[in-house]
Parts: structure tokens; C-alpha cells; sequence
């Protein structure tokens, strides 16, 4: 069993989809913490207002797998669908 770690940035165009991230965010970090499998979640805004960086950690990429379903379907994954994200995942 691989643990899987991603980390990244998630990058807003404009300050509109800045605040669409700050508002969805408490909900869906809360959210994805309660999960089973998730050792640790953090996505903080970074010294640009336009960039936050993300970490995430799984115990394995079935719990991996199973955040990602839930996101997609989550108002979180409906809000910041548009929004870029440069992620690099270990232990797929």
C-alpha cells in the first residue's frame, strides 16, 4: 500500500475567482479531513492573492481515488471547476 501526496497550486485568473476559493474553501477542507483515508489537508493562500498552494496527503490511492469522486460531484468541484491547478501527485 503506497501513501499518495499531492501538491500544487491553485491559480485564480482574477480576484473574482479568488474570492469564489475563499468562500467554498472552509466547507471543503472541513469536507475532505472528515474523510476515511485522508492523513492531511491543507490549501493556504500564498503571497499572491491569486495563489494558493495545496497539499494533500491518502493513505492509499483508493482513498485517493474516493476524494477525488466526492470533489467532482461537490459544490466545491461545481465552484472552482474553471479555476487552474498545477498538482503533482506521488505514489499513483
Amino acid at each position: 500500500m503506497s501513501r499518495i501526496h499531492l501538491s500544487g497550486e491553485l491559480i485564480c485568473r482574477d480576484p473574482h475567482e479568488a474570492q469564489v476559493v475563499a468562500d467554498a474553501l472552509p466547507e471543503h477542507v472541513a469536507l475532505t479531513r472528515a474523510e476515511a483515508g485522508c492523513l492531511s489537508f491543507e490549501v493556504v493562500a500564498t503571497a499572491d492573492p491569486l495563489v494558493w498552494h495545496v497539499d494533500e496527503r491518502f493513505v492509499d490511492a483508493a482513498a485517493y481515488r474516493r476524494h477525488q469522486a466526492r470533489v467532482a460531484a461537490s459544490d466545491w468541484g461545481r465552484a472552482t471547476a474553471g479555476i487552474q491547478r498545477r498538482y503533482e501527485v506521488e505514489g499513483l
